[in-house]
C-alpha cells in the first residue's frame, strides 16, 4: 500500500541504497553528481523540515525565584544557518565510472548505499557497450573530435570483413582468459573451467572482451556491440583504431554508449530531466529489489560467469550470429 508524507526527515531516512542514472555524453560525472545533490536538497527543503531547536532562557536574580522561558533559537534558524539540507550532507558514489565522451548507465550509491556501490564495483560485473566508428580517417586521440592525422580508402570494405576481424578479436580474448587464470589451456583444469562457462579475470586491471559483434554497417559508419570487463574509454577507442588497421584502412570512434551494467540496463536509468527526489526514491526501491533477488551481484565467489543473467546478452548475440550465418 502506497504511503505519502510531507516530512523531510522521513524521506531523508529513505535516501540510502543504489539508484541508476543515464549519463549524457560530454558531461563529467562530477557535474552530474552535483546536479543530483542540488535537486535532492531543493526538493527536501520544499517539504516540512525540522523546526529550530528550542532555546531555554533562565532570567532573574540568583537570590530570588528565577523565571524560565522557552523560545526558538536564532542560532538554529534557517535564515542564519542556511537551508536544513545542503549539498555537503549528501554522499554519492559510483559503481561504474563513465568518462567524458561516454554516455549510458551509471549505478550510483546514495548515502549508506555508497558501501553497496563499492561492493558492486569490486564484484566485477560485465558491461555492455554500443560503440560507433567511422572508417577512412584516424585522429590523434582516437575520437571523432580530435585532429585528423590520416585519411585512407575504405569503399572496398563490407560487413563480412568487419565480422571476420571481430570474430578473431573475440577468439583471442577468450584464449587469453585461461592464460590469466594461470592454467594450461591443454590441462584438465582448463577444461573444467571452460565447461562452466566464461571466466572472470583475477586482476581487475586487465581488460577482457567476452563478445564483440558488428550490429550495423552503413559505409563508412559502423556499430559494434561489446561485452567486456575492466575496460575504459580509451581502451574502447583504441579497439576501434586497431580494427581499422586490421581492415587495412583507418577508423576512429564516434560514439560510446554503455547500455547495461550487470543486471542494470537502460530501462532502469533516469534521464537528466528525472533527477529529482520522487524518481530517485522509486529507483532506490527498484534497485534494492534487484539486489534482494540477486545477492550474487555484490559477492562473486567463483571465477566463472555462472549467473544466467551475466551471459544472457552474449548468448543472444551468438544465436543471432548463427542465424545470420545460416541465412547467408
Amino acid at each position: 500500500m502506497c504511503k505519502y508524507t510531507n516530512d523531510a526527515r522521513v524521506v531523508w531516512k529513505m535516501l540510502n541504497g543504489l539508484f541508476v542514472i543515464y549519463k549524457p555524453a560530454n558531461i563529467p560525472l562530477l557535474v552530474s553528481r552535483q546536479t543530483i545533490s542540488q535537486n535532492l536538497c531543493a526538493d527536501l527543503n520544499k517539504m516540512k523540515v525540522r523546526p529550530p531547536n528550542p532555546y531555554v532562557l533562565i532570567e532573574g536574580e540568583t537570590n530570588k525565584q528565577l523565571s524560565v522561558s522557552v523560545r526558538s533559537s536564532y542560532a538554529d534558524d534557517i535564515l542564519v544557518v542556511g537551508p536544513r539540507y545542503q549539498v555537503g550532507d549528501i554522499k554519492i558514489n559510483y559503481a561504474n565510472h563513465l568518462q567524458h565522451h561516454t554516455s549510458g548507465v551509471v549505478v550510483c550509491g546514495l548515502n549508506n548505499g555508497t558501501k553497496l556501490a563499492f561492493q558492486l564495483r569490486n564484484s566485477n560485473s560485465t558491461r555492455s557497450y554500443r560503440v560507433k566508428g567511422i572508417l577512412g580517417q584516424a585522429t590523434d586521440d582516437f575520437f571523432i573530435t580530435g585532429r585528423i592525422v590520416e585519411k585512407s580508402y575504405c569503399k572496398f570494405l563490407r560487413r563480412s570483413h568487419i565480422d571476420r576481424v571481430c570474430a578473431a578479436m573475440q577468439s583471442s580474448h577468450q584464449k587469453k582468459m585461461f592464460e590469466l587464470c594461470g592454467v594450461d589451456i591443454q590441462s584438465q583444469a582448463a577444461y573444467e573451467l571452460a565447461v562452466k562457462g566464461l571466466i572472470r579475470p583475477v586482476d581487475n586491471n586487465t581488460p577482457m572482451i567476452y563478445s564483440i559483434k558488428c550490429v550495423d554497417f552503413k559505409s563508412p559508419e559502423f556499430t559494434l556491440e561489446i561485452v567486456s570487463i575492466n575496460e575504459n574509454e580509451m581502451y574502447l577507442k583504441s579497439l576501434i583504431h586497431e580494427l581499422g588497421m586490421e581492415l587495412r584502412t583507418s577508423a576512429t570512434c564516434s560514439q560510446i554508449q554503455c547500455f547495461q551494467y550487470g543486471l542494470f540496463n537502460l530501462n532502469h536509468a533516469l534521464l537528466s530531466k528525472n533527477w529529482n527526489l520522487s524518481n530517485i526514491v522509486k529507483s532506490l526501491a527498484s534497485c534494492n529489489k534487484i539486489l534482494d533477488e540477486n545477492d550474487h551481484l555484490l559477492r562473486q565467489t567463483h571465477p566463472s560467469l555462472l549467473q544466467k543473467e551475466d551471459v544472457s546478452l552474449i548468448e543472444s548475440q551468438e544465436r543471432q550470429l548463427l542465424l545470420e550465418n545460416r541465412a547467408n
